[in-house]
């Protein structure tokens, strides 16, 4: 079958390893991390006498490195351990193919990020992108203020981003569109399982993503640290569990059937992460979370308008796994959705 753009990714990774030039290291890590989101494989754009500089993250001395594999395609070593099960926007497609209604039934992007903490786009741009893609909402969930580095947002700010939302979604409406800006936070989790903003201050937002920014590498079960998060009222999705990064952090460890069992005895939803250097949660751990009933809901992490596209890698990997419908849900609608968030 020749080389694949998922075998590239990984051969560029043990390249940087080897490699002697920080610069060169550098463009090599980059091209691995692109080589997620190429629109066709590498080397049927050769087959095609295209340049394989069209390729994001592809420049000259990255494209003669390329060139020389699918010419002569060299044994591909068993993944590393933070690079494995990681889709290709290619292998996306090809699933999403075998069942194109499977798409069109997602309703919404429910984690994504703007101007307010750190994303590039305003909540207006968001707004635009989502309702280009055909959605009926999105959920903005800048980060909360004890990610600082994230330029995360404190119970003041909240609120005025509630009233731009307000203000957008009145006008949205005034002007015929039938989609709802969700107003939403990316709840910064303590190992404890705590949350840094005020009750008062969540209580006023549609949806709140609890997620784990810190103590990330620890290699101990860290069972008690998920079943806290989960604990936690003010929680209605836990955001990229696993905590894992392409080539850079495995993430922790735990007994996940017993996470996905409290989470689905709560009526939490645990979230696939889109974004194609997490795709968290992967294959394996779907595969736990669907025995154990768990609702699911598929979101990019987006923190530029454009990056709604890696929805793919999160509704391949759903459907891959033989996600039900029902339980995923970005599939219902605004009104369905807002039930259930009141519910939990």
């Amino acid at each position: 079958m020749g080389i694949t753009n998922s075998d590239i990714a990984e051969l560029l990774a043990l390249e940087a390893e080897s490699c002697s030039e920080p610069l060169k290291g550098k463009a090599l890590r980059r091209a691995s991390r692109a080589a997620f989101m190429w629109p066709i494989e590498a080397a049927e754009l050769l087959n095609a006498n295209r340049s394989l500089t069209e390729l994001n993250g592809v420049g000259p001395y990255i494209s003669k490195v390329v060139q020389r594999w699918i010419d002569k395609p060299p044994r591909i070593p068993p993944r590393a351990e933070n690079r494995k099960d990681f889709l290709t926007l290619t292998e996306a497609r090809a699933i999403l193919g075998t069942n194109p209604k499977w798409q069109k039934s997602f309703k919404g992007d429910l984690q994504m990020h703007t101007r307010w903490s750190d994303g590039s786009g305003t909540v207006l741009e968001m707004a635009k992108e989502g309702i280009a893609r055909g959605y009926s909402y999105i959920g903005i969930t800048d980060h909360s203020k004890a990610l600082k580095i994230a330029g995360g947002i404190n119970e003041r700010e909240v609120a005025e981003q509630g009233a731009e939302i307000d203000g957008l979604n009145e006008s949205l409406r005034k002007g015929g569109e039938k989609f709802t800006v969700l107003k939403s936070i990316e709840l910064n989790i303590t190992p404890e399982g705590k949350g840094d903003l005020d009750d008062d201050a969540l209580a006023k937002l549609d949806l709140v993503v609890g997620s784990f920014h810190s103590a990330l590498r620890r290699v101990e079960d860290q069972t008690k640290r998920y079943l806290a998060a989960l604990d936690n009222p003010t929680i209605h999705i836990l955001g990229h569990p696993r905590g894992r990064v392409y080539n850079y952090r495995l993430g922790l460890t735990a007994d996940w059937p017993k996470i996905f069992a409290h989470a689905a005895k709560h009526g939490k939803a645990i979230e696939i992460d889109s974004y194609p250097d997490r795709q968290d949660l992967n294959y394996e751990l779907l595969l736990q979370a669907k025995k154990a009933g768990c609702l699911i809901s598929i979101d990019t992490d987006a923190h530029h308008p454009p990056q709604l596209a890696f929805i793919e890698l999160g509704l391949a990997a759903a459907l891959q796994a033989k996600i039900d419908p029902e339980r995923i849900i970005n599939f219902k609608d605004a009104k369905a959705l807002r039930k259930l968030f009141r519910r939990v």
